[in-house]
């Protein structure tokens, strides 16, 4: 399964040290090289410009064929949208409202940082609380009470997880 990413999601697990799910859940992972611009800002962490200067060899860099200029968009959402459509992408990894919008109405399936930490806690991989925890001690702005909603449901599967089985 091809996902492509935007910046906001790899901005975002690399500043929780969560960036390793990506390749555990989706193997290699397309990313344009507007992406690794934007996450080398200047105003970008220093954790994230680092990671970025030498990304992991599961981040597959490659520049879309072409990239049309989207309204209200900046180039990384431009660039990885144009991506995801060239690569057949299953889903595309982004945050943004606006990119999501527009990504949506191209008819592209967006999955975004809290569905990727929810699906990582679903594998085992890594513990929700925690993680949403660390993502409260950065700039993230995501829905609190959606957010206060996938926990307590992450709790709930983990204490079905660990009843006993029947008769045993």
């Amino acid at each position: 399964m091809i996902v492509v990413s935007d910046t906001s999601p790899l901005n975002y697990l690399v500043l929780i040290s969560a960036d390793w799910v990506l390749p555990a859940l989706f193997g290699q992972v397309p990313a344009p090289p507007e992406v690794l611009k934007e996450m080398q800002h200047i105003k970008a962490p220093a954790q994230v410009s680092a990671w970025a200067q030498y990304p992991p060899p599961w981040l597959d860099v490659r520049s879309p064929q072409g990239i049309s200029s989207l309204p209200g968009l900046g180039p990384g959402e431009s660039a990885a949208i144009a991506l995801a459509q060239e690569c057949q992408a299953a889903a595309i990894l982004m945050d943004e409202r606006d990119g999501t919008a527009v990504a949506k109405r191209l008819g592209l399936v967006v999955t975004s940082t809290i569905a990727i930490l929810c699906l990582a806690s679903e594998k085992g991989l890594l513990s929700l609380p925690a993680a949403f925890a660390a993502l409260g001690k950065t700039n993230f702005r995501g829905p609190s009470k959606l957010m206060e909603e996938l926990l307590l449901i992450d709790a709930a599967r983990h204490a079905a997880d660990s009843k006993p089985e029947p008769g045993s």
